[in-house]
């Protein structure tokens, strides 16, 4: 299966009646596993955090247009827009991979719920919860945050008149709440998961 394809969609009911059940159950499990790794794999973490990491250097480019206007030194002005037209370059595109990156989540969710709700295989339906993984992304994503928190309100917190500039203090506070939106991001997303993962194999496919 090449890297950036999806698992088909299970077979419709008046087909899977004439395959043969083993092949059907094999085909769930590692659907499923596959479906799990692109949902909540390490992989899918550091692509977060790599768009992060792309809107934080476009807001990088903003903040340096931010602070070279505030000089008011016509030179000035002109690295300003050019710093501006990088933060935007740099920012629509990471914009346009942040919803890629939604779509395909959607997606992902859509397969796993249409394969978990064949006939139940407790092996498979116990590693779809996963819980080593949820835990990465909850510690990952915890420590992301409180970082964010400290770089938004730290820096607010410890402005003086005089000594940043109003560019300063704004670049500062939006790389922090880029961090601490990727965290609430990560731990809505591990979260998310492991209560429709819980939640679903106790009550049952007969039940969703």
């Amino acid at each position: 299966m090449p890297r950036f394809d999806l698992p088909p969609p299970p077979p419709p009911a008046h087909l899977r009646a004439w395959l043969d059940e083993n092949t059907v159950r094999a085909d769930r499990a590692r659907f499923l596993n596959e479906l799990g790794r692109r949902s909540l794999g390490f992989g899918r973490l550091l692509l977060l955090w790599a768009v992060s990491a792309v809107f934080a250097l476009g807001w990088s480019f903003v903040g340096m247009a931010l602070m070279a206007i505030e000089t008011h030194d016509p030179l000035s002005y002109v690295f300003g827009l050019i710093f501006a037209v990088l933060g935007v370059g740099v920012l629509i595109p990471a914009g346009f991979w942040f919803a890629w990156g939604a779509k395909r989540d959607r997606q992902v969710r859509r397969l796993m719920c249409a394969w978990a709700e064949l006939e139940p295989d407790p092996a498979a339906d116990h590693a779809m919860r996963a819980p080593a993984r949820s835990l990465t992304w909850l510690l990952a994503s915890f420590a992301l945050g409180v970082l964010g928190l400290w770089v938004t309100f730290g820096s607010a917190a410890a402005a003086r008149p005089g000594s940043e500039t109003y560019g300063e203090v704004a670049y500062t506070m939006g790389l922090g709440m880029i961090l601490w939106i990727t965290a609430l991001l990560g731990l809505g997303k591990a979260g998310a998961h492991y209560r429709w993962a819980v939640r679903f194999y106790r009550r049952g496919p007969a039940a969703s």
